[in-house]
């Protein structure tokens, strides 16, 4: 069987420390990290991320500056290979920035230590991928359940969550089925409730339409417009699709490595997003 991070379930510390790190999460302030209530969800502030090839030092984020209040949709265009995957790594703690931080809730997120970040991947964010990422040989159900069950849930109770969660997207019908039995669109149905099961706060989605055809796209998008509506879970999604991100709150066009922000009626959304 395939590991966490192949099936979309990513629990793995992220680069440049060891899994077995004893660090110790620094103590919360009484009652837990201070936040007012028009602070942002997520800060991410002078984020710098750089790769080594030999000699060869490639700069993919310079400088980002980005904000996302609770219950917001964002997206995130550019052109492919310019870092938005890059980017969505670190904000959820799959890898660590070159320099800068991440605030989560008022707190700095690299501040915790590896198992306090195996804690936030699990409990605050739920991750969506191009691809869906299922486990090929796992009904709908069990891949569902997935995230459940690394938080120690019995399998009775990540059952009965699992398919409330296909049940809220649309699949409730389709449990006993496997990956290639089902559509694209009902693949990342499938992929979004897992996303869901124990309710984050945040739900990153790297490229969430991107395998799919554009009707599909758009109940997929208009899908995550009612998960915000109805459960105040904020998005932040990179999309090539230039009619998707006007669909968003707000939006971020990464470019040199900066993170430049669109207005709020997208008039400079560039035609091409591409």
């Amino acid at each position: 069987m395939r590991g966490p991070a192949a099936c979309g379930v990513v629990d793995a510390p992220p680069a440049g420390r060891a899994a077995g790190d004893a660090a110790v999460d620094p103590p919360p302030p009484p009652g837990g990290p201070v936040m007012a209530v028009a602070d942002p969800l997520l800060v991410a502030e002078e984020l710098e991320k750089e790769y080594r090839t030999g000699p060869e030092v490639v700069r993919v984020l310079r400088g980002v500056n980005l904000t996302l209040q609770a219950g917001e949709v964002v997206a995130l265009v550019g052109a492919s290979g310019i870092g938005k995957t890059t980017l969505l790594y670190i904000l959820g703690a799959l890898d660590r920035p070159t320099a800068g931080r991440v605030r989560f809730g008022g707190e700095d997120l690299f501040a915790r230590s590896e198992a306090g970040l195996a804690r936030f991947r699990r409990q605050e964010i739920g991750f969506v991928f191009q691809f869906y990422n299922l486990l090929g040989e796992m009904t709908a159900l069990e891949n569902a359940m997935l995230p459940a069950l690394l938080l120690r849930k019995s399998a009775r109770e990540a059952r009965a969550l699992a398919a409330e969660a296909l049940q809220a997207v649309g699949v409730g019908d389709r449990l006993g089925h496997r990956p290639g039995e089902l559509s694209g669109g009902e693949q990342q149905r499938v992929a979004i409730a897992r996303a869901l099961i124990n309710e984050p706060r945040l739900i990153l989605a790297d490229e969430p339409t991107g395998n799919l055809d554009p009707k599909t796209s758009e109940v997929i998008y208009d899908l995550f417009l009612r998960l915000q509506a109805e459960r105040g879970i904020a998005f932040l999604i990179a999309t090539h699709n230039q009619e998707l991100a006007r669909k968003a709150d707000r939006g971020y066009r990464l470019v040199d490595g900066h993170a430049r922000p669109f207005d709020a009626q997208f008039h400079n959304l560039p035609d091409q997003v591409k």
